[in-house]
C-alpha cells in the first residue's frame, strides 16, 4: 500500500494554466488537463478521469505520460465540455493495485462527494483589469473630508463628530454619528491608493439614507447630498479613470431602507405598486426586514415591476450607475447570501443572473462581486458573480492562526470559540472552502483581513502579525483587498468602531510602516504573474508555519509564512526546482539545500518571499 511520505510529494492538479491549456472553453469543445504525480507515491499503472455529462459521471479515456521532471511524472487527457459546467476528479491507480482518488481536497483512499469535486465552465471570465488588481475599501464618512463638508446643512438624524473623536462602537448614536467624509475628500487623496498600489476604489453605499453607513438607502437614483451629490460621484469616477483606477459601488438587492420612496409609497397606500415590493402583513402595518431591523424591509422579488426598476434591463438602477455620467465600473451586492430567500421563496439565483446580464448589456467590461459572509463555492459557480466577498476561505483562518488569545473574537463575524487552530489547520479550511470554487472565481475571491463588518485585524492579532497576514492576502489565490486605514495600522473592537475617520492630519496614533509593506506587495504581485494566475501548492504545514508555492510556466513563487519559531521546516528537494539558486524577494531569509532536503529556520511572526525557476524547467 502505497504512503504519502510528505505533504510536498501530494500529487496535485488544479485549473491553473499549468494543468488546463484552455481557461475559456466552449460547450462542445474537448478541454486537455494535466496533473502531476511524484514517484514516491508508487508505480503507476493508470490514471483516468471521472467527469460529468448532465449530471451523470463517467470515466474519460486513459491519461498519457506526456513526461517526467525532478521525480514528477506528468499526465495528459482530456475531458468534454458537453454542460456549461462540467465537474471531475482524478483515479489513481498502482501497479499493487491501491488506489486513489485526487480532488480539490486531496488524496484520498476511498470516494468523495461530487460536491468537492473540480469545477470548469464556459461562463464568460471577469474583465482582464480585474485579473491581477488589488480593492480598497472606503467607507465614505469616515475616509477624506473636503472643504465643502463644513457648508453642508446636517439632517436631523445626524450627530455631527469631530474628525478626531472617538467612533461610537456600539449602543446610541451608533449609526448616526457623522464625520462628514465625503467623495470629494475621497477624489482628494486617490494619489494615496495609488502609492499602494491598489487598482480598484470600491465605495460602500453612497444613496441618501437615515444613517451613516446608508444600507438603508432613501433612494436609489441620488447621491446623496451629504457626500457631494451626483456630480461628486461623476467627478471622482473621471479623475480616477484618468489615473488608472476602476471605481465600484455597493448596492443592497436584499432590502431598501424603511425611509425608502418606494416603502413609503406602499406604507402609506396598500393599493400602490409598491406595495408588491416587500413583503407586508396585517393590512401593511407589519412587514419582513433583514433580521427583523424594522429600517431594513425585505424586498420581494415575486414582483416583476420591482425587478423593471431596480435590476432588468437598461432603465433599471443597476444600470442607472454604470452608464455616463457616472460609469461605474462594477457593483458589489451585499448580503448576497440572503437576497430573494425568505421561507418558501428563493430567487437568490435569479437575481444575481439578472443583475449580471444587465450589466453585459450595458458594459460588458463591468464585474460583480457578491457578498457572502459563510460557504459561497455551491452557489457561485460563475453564471452570475465573478466574484465573492467571503470570510470562510481567507479571513477566518487568517484571524484565527494569528490570534492574540488575550483578545475577544467577535462571534458573529469569526464564529463562536475561543481556539486558536494550527498552520495545518489553516490549509486544510482554506483547501475545503476555496478549493472547490472554480479557478477562474479563486483567482478573483477577494482575500481580506477585515472589512467595515468586522473588527480591525490588528486590533485581535498578536502583536506584529500584521505584515505576515498582509504578505497572505498578496500570495495566496484571489484579489487583495485592503479596508482604508488598515495601512495606518487602525485599530477596532468590532465593525463600528472600525470605521475610524484616516488620520490625514495625524488627529490620532498611526503606524504608518504598513504603508511600505503593502506597498511592495502590491508591486512584487504587479511583477510577478505567477502570483496572480499561477497554481498554489502546499509544501509544509505545521502548528507555527505554512509553507506553498505558486506556479506558472515562466516562474515559481516560494512562500513561508511562520506565527512562531519553527526549527525543523523542512521538505524534499525534488518538490520544486532550483532552490539552489532561489533569489529572496521579501524577508532577506535564506533557504538552505542540505543533501536532498530544503530546510529552514524561521522567527516568529517571519514572512518569506523566493523566486525560483518554472515547474517546468
Amino acid at each position: 500500500m502505497a504512503v504519502i511520505n510528505h505533504l510536498a510529494h501530494t500529487p496535485h492538479h488544479d485549473g491553473s494554466t499549468l494543468y488546463v491549456r484552455n481557461q475559456s472553453p466552449k460547450v462542445g469543445e474537448k478541454l486537455k488537463l494535466k496533473v502531476r504525480i511524484h514517484s514516491s507515491l508508487g508505480k503507476v499503472s493508470q490514471v483516468l478521469i471521472r467527469q460529468s455529462d448532465s449530471g451523470e459521471n463517467f470515466l474519460a479515456p486513459k491519461l498519457k505520460k506526456i513526461y517526467t521532471r525532478h521525480g514528477w511524472d506528468w499526465y495528459e487527457g482530456s475531458i468534454e465540455m458537453f454542460n456549461p459546467q462540467v465537474h471531475y476528479r482524478f483515479f489513481i491507480e498502482l501497479e499493487d493495485n491501491s488506489s486513489f482518488w485526487l480532488n480539490p481536497l486531496g488524496l484520498h483512499e476511498i470516494d468523495q462527494p461530487d460536491r468537492d469535486d473540480f469545477k470548469i465552465n464556459t461562463h464568460p471570465k471577469a474583465p482582464k483589469w480585474a485579473t491581477g488588481s488589488v480593492l480598497y475599501q472606503v467607507f465614505p464618512d469616515r475616509f477624506a473630508r473636503s472643504t465643502a463638508a463644513a457648508k453642508r446643512e446636517l439632517p436631523d438624524w445626524a450627530i455631527p463628530k469631530a474628525w478626531g473623536d472617538e467612533v461610537i462602537g456600539q449602543g446610541p448614536g451608533t449609526s448616526q454619528q457623522l464625520f462628514g467624509g465625503d467623495l470629494k475628500g475621497v477624489e482628494e487623496h486617490l494619489d494615496h491608493l495609488k502609492k499602494l498600489g491598489a487598482s480598484i476604489l470600491y465605495l460602500t453605499p453612497f444613496f441618501p439614507a437615515g444613517s451613516n453607513h446608508r444600507y438603508d438607502s432613501s433612494s436609489f437614483t441620488q447621491v446623496d447630498p451629504l457626500l457631494g451629490g451626483n456630480k461628486a460621484l461623476s467627478d471622482l469616477v473621471k479623475k480616477a479613470h484618468s489615473m488608472g483606477l476602476k471605481v465600484m459601488g455597493d448596492l443592497t438587492a436584499n432590502h431598501s431602507g424603511d425611509k425608502h420612496e418606494w416603502f413609503q409609497a406602499a406604507y402609506r397606500n396598500p393599493k400602490a405598486p409598491e406595495s408588491e415590493f416587500y413583503y407586508f402583513t396585517n393590512k401593511n402595518s407589519e412587514y419582513d426586514s433583514w433580521w427583523g431591523v424594522k429600517s431594513l424591509p425585505k424586498f420581494n422579488w415575486n414582483s416583476a415591476e420591482l425587478k423593471r426598476r431596480f435590476i432588468l434591463g437598461k432603465q433599471s438602477v443597476v444600470a442607472r450607475w454604470l452608464k455616463a455620467p457616472f460609469e461605474l465600473d462594477g457593483w458589489r451586492i451585499d448580503v448576497a447570501n440572503m437576497t430573494g430567500k425568505i421561507r418558501g421563496d428563493d430567487f437568490n439565483q435569479e437575481v444575481a443572473r439578472t443583475i449580471k446580464n444587465t450589466m453585459d448589456e450595458i458594459n460588458p467590461d463591468t464585474f460583480l462581486i457578491g457578498e457572502f459572509t459563510s460557504d459561497a463555492a455551491n452557489l457561485v459557480q460563475g453564471d452570475s458573480y465573478q466574484s465573492t466577498m467571503t470570510y470562510a476561505n481567507f479571513t477566518r483562518p487568517t484571524w484565527r492562526w494569528l490570534w492574540d488569545p488575550s483578545q475577544e473574537l467577535e462571534e458573529n463575524q469569526m464564529g463562536p470559540g475561543r481556539k486558536g487552530i494550527s498552520g495545518t489547520q489553516f490549509m486544510q479550511l482554506h483547501q475545503s472552502f476555496a478549493g472547490t470554487f472554480p479557478w477562474q472565481l479563486r483567482m478573483h475571491n477577494l482575500n481580506a483581513l477585515d472589512t467595515h463588518d468586522t473588527g480591525r485585524f490588528k486590533t485581535f492579532a498578536i502583536q506584529g502579525a500584521q505584515r505576515v497576514a498582509a504578505g497572505l492576502q498578496f500570495t495566496f489565490p484571489g484579489i487583495p483587498m485592503i479596508f482604508a486605514g488598515d495601512e495606518f495600522g487602525l485599530d477596532g473592537y468590532n465593525g463600528e468602531n472600525s470605521r475610524t475617520p484616516i488620520p490625514w492630519n495625524n488627529e490620532r496614533p498611526f503606524d504608518s510602516s504598513m504603508i511600505s509593506t503593502y506597498s511592495t506587495l502590491a508591486a512584487l504581485r504587479k511583477k510577478h504573474r505567477a502570483l496572480v494566475e499561477g497554481s498554489m501548492r502546499w509544501l509544509y504545514t505545521s502548528k507555527e508555519a505554512m509553507v506553498f508555492i505558486r506556479e506558472s510556466k515562466t516562474e515559481s513563487i516560494l512562500v513561508i509564512a511562520a506565527r512562531g519559531k519553527d526549527r525543523k521546516i523542512e521538505f524534499p528537494k525534488d518538490s520544486l526546482s532550483g532552490a539552489e539558486n532561489a533569489e529572496n524577494l521579501f524577508g532577506n531569509g535564506v533557504l538552505k539545500v542540505v543533501g536532498g532536503k530544503i530546510r529552514y529556520e524561521s522567527v516568529a511572526l517571519d514572512l518569506q518571499i523566493w523566486r525560483l525557476p518554472s515547474a517546468h524547467r
